[in-house]
């Protein structure tokens, strides 16, 4: 067993820090250590065992071990494991070693369970705010459990402006955002300019919270959480609704019927069809190739009116329920989607013969926004941003799910790690997701859509999920809980690591290049922006109660 031999590995080394194990399935490792020896274990998991770094939670489990919680995860992609380290801290000194100086992907992480949950990473390189403004009252933590989703601490001061560091000597500061005409959604890059090249930035993000994964604590149950999971992202909602669904059966050791698992795969593949079609064409857009981005919306529709025949919707799919799928697909709806895909198979071959070929674009992308192999390693960045740097890793192959464990594909990768790269993989991955969707639908067994739960699904287990999105890597993690809802849920988007990864993309770049090079990791602040129960709008406070939520549920049915 894979996971065993790790934990032995671990076991051999650190010995009685490791205080006990769960191996619920040889891809899984659970591993509880003493806080102090959380850090050296990271960093061997990171250093020695090459394992991919994830995310860092941080939970309030103090009303029912006193406690709280701190989880890093790790993937180890060729020997397809996701594992967990956790450690319990005491309710009065919340805190322990920062990792981020030796995994340094894990920054963003400890920033973001020191703003919400309180708990201190000792010795982080920048302890700065992450998440929270600085008007926030140092005290108040939205995601403890004392900390009610609905109301606004007291000594907030909404008008306090974010502080940001001073530039380097011999630079001037060029804003980039929060909002800027190639954005659809706020951020700000505080870019640091000598002349017309880029010397460095400090971002900042974090603007507009929704209050997700409080609320899935507080309000929620896991049959509406995957409604929710599906509003983190415009693009990737049915990778989020699947993930998070995934992460919950885990937890209880469901397995949906065959059929149901075939279409996920299906609804999945047809999101990175309309999401990589979408992208060629904001890329080219944004470099000035407007005939390209119409060609590809064009193309991309009828990938949208077969998603709506299949769901009801172009887009929220609103497809999974735990231990299943909600819709069926027809031998009618069946056959619409092959004749969808032999069109579109066509004429996107046209598409990237037409990209292949094309100087301008080559010359305006080629050696842009670098991000090499070690770069990917350091930052975890992910997705085709990791494989155009020739790094191989994709979820559907290295931690398989859904059906993709029966299918055929091939992970596209490249070698130059820009912007160019980028695009030749997602345009390439097009003919992987019509390759896919033909091997489900001709592997599209008959049987349930829902397995059938008799019983309350346990509390106090966890479950990580990976799905891959178009952006690269989903990943949730669950601890089931209470009243039919999680104890705590976390959701880490692509873009949360592959935003990290930008100072160094566009460091020593031409100013004009940075919008290409932020473009070109497709980002989606939205799904980044995933927390918070407060709605500012026009320098105007705002809490939404729960009766203002059920209308605007309401509304949004009708």
């Amino acid at each position: 067993m894979v996971a065993r031999e790790k934990l032995n590995q671990l076991k051999a080394r650190f010995g009685p820090a490791i205080q006990r194990a769960d191996l619920p399935a040889d891809d899984r490792l659970y591993l509880f250590v003493e806080p102090a020896a959380m850090a050296d274990i990271c960093q061997c998991l990171f250093g020695e065992l090459r394992a991919r770094y994830v995310v860092g939670i941080g939970a309030d489990d103090r009303p029912h071990s006193g406690s709280f919680l701190v989880a890093h995860n790790f993937a180890f992609d060729t020997d397809h494991l996701l594992g967990s380290v956790l450690t319990y801290l005491p309710a009065d000194r919340p805190a322990l070693p920062s990792i981020a100086r030796h995994v340094p992907a894990a920054n963003w992480s400890e920033r973001e369970f020191r703003d919400l949950v309180g708990i201190e990473p000792v010795g982080h390189p920048f302890p700065k705010r992450l998440i929270l403004p600085d008007g926030w009252p140092e005290d108040a933590h939205p995601l403890r459990k004392d900390q009610p989703w609905n109301e606004v601490p007291a000594g907030y001061d909404a008008d306090r402006e974010f502080a940001f560091d001073d530039p380097p000597e011999g630079c001037v500061v060029v804003p980039f955002g929060p909002f800027h005409p190639t954005l659809d959604e706020p951020a700000h890059f505080r870019l640091y300019v000598e002349g017309e090249v880029v010397r460095g930035c400090e971002y900042r993000g974090f603007m507009v919270h929704r209050g997700i994964e409080k609320l899935a604590e507080s309000v929620l149950t896991y049959n509406d959480i995957p409604m929710a999971a599906e509003r983190i992202c415009g693009i990737c909602g049915c990778v989020h609704n699947v993930a998070y669904a995934q992460a919950v059966e885990r937890a209880a050791t469901l397995h949906p019927p065959p059929r149901a698992e075939y279409i996920r795969t299906v609804m999945l593949e047809l999101e990175r069809l309309h999401s990589h079609l979408l992208w060629v064409g904001l890329a080219c857009h944004i470099v000035g190739f407007d005939t390209l981005f119409m060609q590809s919306f064009r193309i991309r529709e009828p990938v949208m009116w077969i998603a709506e025949r299949i769901s009801g919707n172009r887009k929220t799919y609103a497809l999974c329920v735990i231990g299943g799928v909600r819709w069926d697909i027809t031998p009618e709806l069946k056959a619409e989607l092959r004749q969808v895909l032999t069109q579109l198979e066509t004429e996107w071959t046209a598409v990237t013969h037409a990209i292949e070929s094309d100087r301008n674009l080559q010359q305006r992308m080629r050696g842009v926004g670098i991000a090499d192999a070690d770069l990917v390693r350091k930052w975890a960045l992910l997705g085709p941003v990791a494989r155009a740097a020739g790094v191989a890793i994709d979820s559907r192959r290295d931690h398989p799910y859904a059906a993709y464990d029966r299918v055929e594909f091939d992970v596209i990768t490249a070698s130059d790690g820009d912007v160019w790269s980028r695009v030749v993989v997602r345009a390439l991955e097009v003919f992987q997701s019509i390759r896919i969707i033909r091997q489900c639908l001709d592997r599209l067994e008959p049987g349930p859509l829902q397995a059938e739960i008799h019983d309350e699904l346990p509390i106090g287990r966890i479950g990580l999920s990976s799905v891959e999105a178009p952006r690269g890597e989903s990943h949730h993690f669950v601890m089931t809980g209470e009243n039919h809802r999680p104890r705590r849920w976390r959701v880490r988007a692509p873009t949360y690591q592959n935003l990290q990864g930008i100072p160094a993309m566009i460091k020593d770049q031409q100013l004009a290049d940075m919008t290409i090079t932020l473009g070109s990791i497709d980002p989606c602040f939205s799904c980044t922006d995933r927390l918070e129960a407060i709605d500012i709008r026009s320098g105007q406070l705002r809490v939404y109660s729960q009766e203002d939520l059920l209308k605007l549920a309401k509304d949004q049915w009708q």
